[in-house]
């Protein structure tokens, strides 16, 4: 039997990520398990989505941590209590201090919903639609102590077409999501990613393989 890597999730919402992630691993997709799930969110559906699948789900209360850094030191205490060796963020909507990013250096992962780095921060998708972008995606990324600067993992790229809504972009970019979320994640699991400056490759010294809609590449190159 392959080892599985520990994954600890920080969600604040629906967990939709945190499904697929779920989804891979017990489908034997991602050699990787995850052992927790921590909210600042008392009813995220992630808890429950958690819970359901046997995984441990705990709620910190921010209210009752007199800082951040209490709070951080909670998760924290919690995440090593479960020996966890990647920490996946999974529309987590705390920002992270440079302490917990230090802690936990190149072994947090988060995703975004647009090609960084452009539309970086909240509502990606609108900002494309606003900017008249033809193709945006998403980025799965290492956490840095800016907001979606990290060194870029893995991108998927679908079309912007003149009809779209941010929540008709938003559902074709979530399907992308649910593909290279946990394709990042085997790649780390397998210890192929390697920094080299800020750029993420391949153990063979490669670039990772992008994926890519077909559309829209037919959309540029008709």
């Amino acid at each position: 039997m392959k080892r599985q890597l520990k994954l600890g999730v920080l969600a604040s919402g629906r967990g939709s990520n945190l499904e697929a992630i779920i989804e891979a691993g017990e489908a034997g997709t991602v050699d990787a398990l995850v052992v927790i799930v921590v909210s600042d969110v008392a009813d995220a559906r992630a808890l429950e989505l958690a819970r359901r699948h046997r995984i441990e789900a705990v709620f910190v209360d921010p209210r009752l941590c007199a800082t951040s850094e209490e709070f951080e030191a909670a998760v924290i205490d919690l995440l090593r209590k479960y020996d966890v060796e990647l920490v996946c963020l999974a529309g987590f909507m705390r920002l992270l201090s440079p302490h917990f990013i230090r802690t936990y250096r190149n072994n947090i992962m988060n995703i975004h919903p647009a090609l960084l780095p452009a539309f970086p921060g909240l509502h990606a998708q609108r900002q494309a639609i606003r900017y008249g972008a033809k193709i945006s995606g998403c980025t799965v990324h290492f956490v840095d102590e800016g907001v979606d600067t990290g060194p870029i993992i893995i991108q998927a790229v679908v079309p912007v077409l003149d009809e779209d809504t941010e929540e008709i972009l938003s559902a074709r970019i979530l399907t992308c999501e649910h593909r290279i979320y946990p394709r990042a994640i085997q790649l780390f699991a397998e210890g192929r990613l390697k920094m080299r400056d800020r750029r993420v490759l391949c153990h063979e010294g490669t670039d990772i393989p992008q994926q890519h809609e077909q559309q829209v590449w037919g959309a540029i190159n008709p």
